[in-house]
């Protein structure tokens, strides 16, 4: 029996040891384990349901999970703001001060960035209404300075980078006259085991390059939108995006997630919840203005360049998804980026779809992010 165990023991010693050379030697592997969680959310509260009922259930349904952290990826109410409603729906001080209270009730760090709802849409008559600009600056000045200057917010706070150069327009005036240059501060970046997170300011309406208003709540004052604010706070989120990235890869980055409100539309598939766009040249094929398109264009070139997983996440389109719609110039889908799109309101459903998402995020794993829909179970009917 021993001759016989013998050289099968070596043989199986042997295929052990080639096994394992064979693995030292291949890239990671897509075992779907995890290191750790981040919560993902957004568009909301959009009623007094959510406000009242859904926001605060998603909230709990968030403490009570393992995540390092959470981001809600902008609109902190609906566009337009309802008559007669219990909580802030229009773009009044309080509105901020609520979003505050939604934020520090996490038991980890909580990360914000804005939405068109918060500023570029402010100037509808239903919501005050106010300058859009003075909105945006009042946004910086209570949710991005003092005790959040580079901090979270949470009851667990983290620090982070902060665009400080003065490279956007501000106002605090309400006629929205004299602007100044100030701090893009609502850009943020943070680094948690090997994988890079970084927010940026662009907005659905355009970015802010058309009017925000409709017929039934037209706006005051900004028939063709703000180019001369687009234009500053382009420049500055690219700077923000190349600075990102070229530390992702000083660092060694595994991975990067970038985070922003709008859905700025990918290609020409789905005009029903995105600008249409041609997907090699990433112009867009409407005839609406387009803020997105040099934004698209440093983001593919960045995403190519970095070489690794890219995670890209937006809201805006209030429909939960996760997809590659990105393509190089000829044409090829761009396989290490993925955009994930958070979950967001369907006031017709009450709380129904006041949902997050969950990623599992494996710095050593092949695609470094995982997504995971997390319907909140006191908020289904």
């Amino acid at each position: 029996m021993r001759k016989w165990m013998a050289p099968f023991a070596l043989a199986v010693v042997a295929a052990g040891l080639i096994a394992g050379f064979a693995a030292a030697s291949q890239p990671p592997t897509d075992n779907k384990t995890f290191v750790y969680a981040i919560a993902l959310w957004g568009d909301l509260p959009y009623s007094d349901a959510q406000a009242l009922t859904g926001v605060p259930n998603l909230i709990a349904d968030i403490n009570s999970q393992d995540v390092q952290f959470s981001v809600h990826d902008g609109d902190l109410k609906a566009g337009s703001a309802t008559a007669g409603s219990q909580t802030t729906t229009t773009c009044a001080d309080p509105l901020y001060v609520q979003a505050l209270g939604y934020f520090n009730s996490f038991r980890q760090p909580a990360f914000f960035t804005p939405g068109d709802n918060d500023w570029t849409d402010c100037d509808r008559m239903s919501n005050g209404p106010f300058n859009a600009l003075e909105r945006l600056q009042h946004e910086r000045d209570t949710m991005f300075s003092g005790q959040y200057a580079s901090s979270s917010f949470g009851q667990q706070r983290m620090q982070v980078e902060v665009q400080t150069a003065s490279l956007c327009l501000g106002t605090r005036s309400s006629s929205g006259t004299p602007t100044f240059q100030t701090p893009c501060n609502e850009n943020r970046r943070w680094e948690v085991h090997n994988v890079m997170y970084a927010t940026f300011n662009v907005q659905g309406t355009c970015n802010n390059l058309c009017s925000s208003g409709s017929k039934t709540d037209p706006s005051v004052g900004d028939v063709g939108g703000d180019p001369a604010e687009e234009a500053a706070r382009n420049s500055a989120d690219i700077a923000w995006l190349q600075e990102t990235f070229a530390e992702a890869k000083a660092h060694n980055d595994a991975g990067v997630m970038l985070i922003s409100q709008a859905d700025p539309g990918w290609d020409a598939s789905d005009g029903t919840r995105a600008p249409l766009r041609n997907p090699t040249t990433l112009v867009e094929t409407d005839a609406n203005a387009d803020g997105f398109h040099d934004w698209l264009v440093a983001v593919r070139n960045a995403v190519l360049d970095f070489g690794k997983p890219v995670a890209y996440v937006n809201g805006d389109s209030h429909y939960f998804r996760v997809d590659k719609p990105l393509q190089n110039a000829n044409g090829h889908r761009i396989e290490n980026f993925t955009r994930v799109e958070t979950f967001g309101d369907n006031q017709g459903n009450g709380t129904n779809e006041v949902n997050w998402v969950k990623v599992l995020v494996d710095p050593q794993s092949r695609d470094v992010f995982a997504f995971e829909p997390e319907v909140v179970p006191a908020n289904q009917p």
